[in-house]
Formats: C-alpha cells, structure tokens, sequence
C-alpha cells in the first residue's frame, strides 16, 4: 500500500492486523484493535517511564540549578547586565526542551512538513 499524502510505502498484514512503514529502521507499526488504529510505535522498541523521567531531568535539572544560582546570587541592581542570568535561565529552558523535542521528531520521524500541507489544504477547503 501506498500514501498519497505522505508518499510513503506500508505493508499489511493482515493476520495480525499491523500496517507498517517498512521505510525507515526500526520501522513504525500502527495496530488494528477492532475499533480504531492505535498510535505508532517503534517494531520491537519498548518506551517506559524510565525515559519520560530521564528527559524530564535533563530539562529540568539544568534549568533549576541555573535558576536556583540566580536566585540565591542575583547580580547587582545596578549592574548594566543584570538581566543575563535570568535570560540564561530561559535559554535553558528553551535548548534542553528543544533537544528532547528534536529527538522525539527523530524517533518517531514525525512528518511536520506533511501535518502543515494537511492543516493549509484544510483551510483552503473551508
């Protein structure tokens, strides 16, 4: 089977009702379960709470010690660059949660270019 949207290429089968996107390695596998397609998942990669855990920490952790330092040490009033430690703060924020986005976009290889193609040709629809 073939996507006319995304122009990707998927396989079926159909004893164990599976689609899969045999495209990219591990590839992506949506199941069938009676009512709806469940959410893609990576063939034989198991995703737990160890790594939501794990990325929240490296958003988090970095983002606390940098703000926990500015706050216990904050620069003179006075000073022309006061304002730096608290932007620091925010752009780590910002880097370490754009690392952990970026690798899920990775991961899962989400197709952003084809989810606006979809959302600009839904609001020409209308």
């Amino acid at each position: 089977m073939s996507c006319d949207f995304c122009q990707q290429i998927f396989t079926v089968n159909i004893e164990q009702q599976q689609l899969k996107m045999p495209s990219r390695q591990p590839p992506l596998v949506w199941r069938w379960n009676g009512f709806n397609w469940t959410e893609a998942q990576l063939e034989g990669v198991e995703f737990g709470w160890g790594y939501v855990f794990a990325a929240l920490a490296f958003i988090f952790l970095p983002t606390g010690l940098i703000g926990i330092v500015a706050y216990n040490f904050p620069p003179s009033p006075e000073a022309p660059l006061s304002w730096v430690p608290y932007i620091w703060t925010a752009l780590t924020f910002i880097s370490h949660f754009t690392i952990i986005l970026w690798l899920f976009i990775e991961i899962y290889q989400v197709p952003i270019r084809a989810y606006l193609r979809a959302i600009r040709e839904r609001l020409l629809i209308r």
